[in-house]
């Protein structure tokens, strides 16, 4: 039987960068995770693919699921839905390969009462100034979304010391330089590597 996975769940506040810092980091290649799309109710932005950046659902649909008890985690931000399938990522876990969650705030919390042995990492902006910046740079939102973003922003960072690791965006670069050494560490923590020792002992 293979040795279940590790989950590392990627959060932070909402125009932080984590959708480009995990791109850049799956784009590189040579990973030994798996990434887990989530779920929305939220339109398309330009270039995003179904399937590949999300999986982009009904409202219906959407709630259809939660009733059933089919997601790992969910939250509803700024009026739509965002959330992960629990199939998927505990079939995944279970065949031995590590999955990645980039997710909301909210749904991270969920995460960590459900699987408190993942990996949880914090993204942050180097200023909320910085960050007010990106969320502006978007093009996609009116100045009162913006506002409440940035509200919602300030709770958000509250809520790192919840979290295992956290890292600053400065340059996504360094962060995915910063992300993939804590992941290749966290593998080797003996509370992950003792079990298999302990049934190597039991065999003798």
């Amino acid at each position: 039987m293979a040795k279940r996975g590790m989950l590392i769940v990627l959060s932070g506040p909402s125009g932080v960068g984590k959708g480009t810092v995990r791109k850049a980091i799956f784009d590189q290649g040579g990973n030994d995770f798996q990434y887990s799309v989530s779920m929305t109710t939220r339109k398309p932005r330009e270039g995003e693919v179904n399937g590949e950046d999300y999986y982009f659902v009904s409202k219906a649909e959407f709630e259809k699921n939660i009733e059933e008890g089919q997601m790992l985690e969910y939250a509803k931000y700024v009026d739509n839905y965002y959330g992960t399938p629990l199939k998927y990522v505990n079939q995944t876990l279970d065949s031995g390969r590590d999955v990645f969650l980039e997710i909301e705030v909210n749904g991270a919390r969920q995460v960590r009462e459900k699987m408190p042995d993942g990996v949880f990492l914090f993204l942050t902006p180097p200023d909320l100034m910085e960050l007010k910046q990106r969320i502006i740079n978007r093009g996609t939102e009116d100045i009162e979304t913006i506002n409440k973003r940035m509200e919602k922003a300030v709770d958000e960072i509250k809520t790192m010391h919840d979290y295992d690791y956290a890292i600053v965006n400065d340059k996504v670069e360094n962060a995915v330089e910063s992300i993939k050494n804590i992941i290749k560490g966290e593998h080797l923590r003996v509370s992950r590597v003792y079990p298999e020792y302990q049934e190597m002992l039991g065999e003798l």
